[in-house]
């Protein structure tokens, strides 16, 4: 298959870029089905955008709100990404990585307190 060099417009811009022959090769070993839509300042551009956290594809950057509130295990004041529930405890980064430490070894622990399958052996002398 033979490649050249292509002029697209870009789908944001609306200016012409190069889709050159090696990008098309490149587009082809990776079983690309589609050509580029975006040039590459408008494809880094939609990347920044939509890569943070609480990005939407339209483009454009919803803030997500902090709520400031005390930890529910220690009492330091922590800013949470939601707004706590009446009832729920709230916990700050430190407590809940020591929290979710502590839950990850009780489930290896049960885990390894679990009786093994029997043995072919075993299960025809029961």
């Amino acid at each position: 298959m033979q490649f050249i060099d292509k002029v697209i417009t870009c789908q944001d811009c609306r200016g012409e870029f190069v889709f050159t022959a090696d990008e098309q090769i490149f587009f082809y070993d990776k079983a690309f089905k589609n050509d580029p839509k975006r040039c590459k300042p408008c494809k880094a551009k939609r990347a920044a955008t939509t890569q943070r956290p609480g990005a939407i594809a339209s483009g454009h950057v919803v803030l997500r709100e902090e709520t400031r509130t005390s930890c529910s295990h220690c009492g330091v004041i922590t800013s949470v990404p939601f707004k706590p529930t009446q009832g729920r405890p709230v916990l700050c980064r430190q407590c809940f990585q020591s929290k979710r430490g502590a839950s990850q070894t009780a489930n290896i622990a049960s885990a390894s307190q679990l009786p093994q399958n029997p043995s072919s052996h075993e299960r025809a002398s029961l």
